[in-house]
């Protein structure tokens, strides 16, 4: 078993040695619990200060690891603040290197700056023009004061059973979104049902936090090495499709071309996994009588450099962010971002 998947059977199984695993386990996941909130009490109570900066900023993070949709989400916002006027600046851990690329590409003409001290980053990106910073995944890097404070949580891996580092996925515990400014349940292939279970948990344990919903639909086919070249995803209606995946919840990613009629053969790797130009050659000389590859935009930008001219196209699979339930909830927190920006240029002398 590769440790991917023996992780995703640790967390998510339900069987015996998954369990066992679990409350062997536990004595760790108390240490971790311990330290966060130690850590936690901290920040509340101002003993670890939190850094003013010259531009607002706002935080697009989660509780779990990864899997929530946080870079699609966090480009959207961006969007919306772009559309509104203001100049905003990406800034984000750059693990990988992949989810930098992949803003990029979403955004053309925003910043978006790597970097693990947050704080420095939001420097850089005033000095470059920027009024207003998006804080990719940075719920837990409190160092840096934010206007708003945007946690997403999936309803495609939720479980009653909330389990901390390293017996389960969870960064924090549930209870931590009550420090948030606005809760996004996200979805890319979870039924009704499922949301519905993790807003009448959200409503117990946070009850003065509001929340919406946002569904993460996969787009048309764009052809890696030619963005211009699109296909409906209703193409794959029928088709036995070969999919190369390395994110953190490939299921739902799975089940949304299974909805649409693909029989999916994947092949997945770690999260934010490093493609060798090597590798890139061997899984694509294994596609040559395949109809359809395709992988998500993480992917495609680091499969696309290497992939060979003589196979199959490589298509990838972007994200859209479409706000089922809550929408003036998120336009009212990209409204207040916008009135918060400086008056003049942060760099203006």
């Amino acid at each position: 078993m590769s440790d991917r998947g023996f992780v995703e059977r640790l967390w998510y199984g339900d069987d015996a040695i998954a369990s066992l695993t679990r409350a062997v386990l536990t004595p760790f996941e108390r240490l971790f619990g311990g330290v966060v909130g130690a850590r936690d009490i901290l920040y509340d109570a101002g003993w670890l200060p939190a850094v003013e900066t010259t531009i607002p900023a706002v935080s697009v993070g989660n509780l779990t690891v990864g899997g929530t949709g946080k870079t699609p989400m966090a480009a959207w916002i961006a969007r919306g603040l772009a559309t509104r006027g203001a100049h905003p600046a990406v800034i984000l851990r750059g693990y990988g290197g992949d989810e930098t690329l992949v803003h990029e590409r979403l955004n053309p003409g925003i910043p978006v700056i790597a970097a693990a001290d947050r704080v420095a980053g939001v420097v850089e990106a005033a000095a470059r023009g920027a009024d207003i910073a998006v804080l990719d995944d940075a719920f837990q890097h409190r160092r840096v004061q934010r206007l708003s404070d945007l946690v997403l949580i999936s309803a495609d891996r939720w479980s009653s059973d909330l389990r901390l580092l390293p017996a389960g996925p969870w960064r924090e515990p549930l209870k931590a979104v009550r420090r948030a400014t606005l809760v996004i349940v996200t979805r890319k292939a979870a039924s009704d049902h499922a949301i519905e279970l993790v807003h009448q948990r959200l409503s117990q344990i946070a009850p003065a936090v509001p929340r919406v919903s946002v569904r993460l639909a996969a787009g048309d086919l764009i052809r890696a090495d030619n963005a211009q070249e699109t296909r409906l995803l209703d193409s794959i209606d029928g088709a036995t499709v070969r999919v190369i995946l390395s994110i953190a919840d490939p299921a739902a990613f799975i089940a949304q071309l299974e909805q649409r009629g693909a029989r999916v053969r994947a092949s997945v790797f770690s999260d934010h996994h490093p493609f060798t130009a090597a590798e890139v050659e061997q899984l694509a000389a294994g596609f040559t009588d395949s109809e359809w590859v395709i992988c998500t935009l993480k992917d495609a930008v680091k499969l696309a450099p290497h992939w060979p001219r003589l196979a199959p196209p490589l298509w990838y699979v972007s994200q859209q962010v479409m706000v089922e339930r809550g929408v003036g909830g998120l336009e009212r927190v990209l409204d207040d971002l916008v009135r918060a920006r400086p008056k003049t240029s942060p760099t203006a002398g």
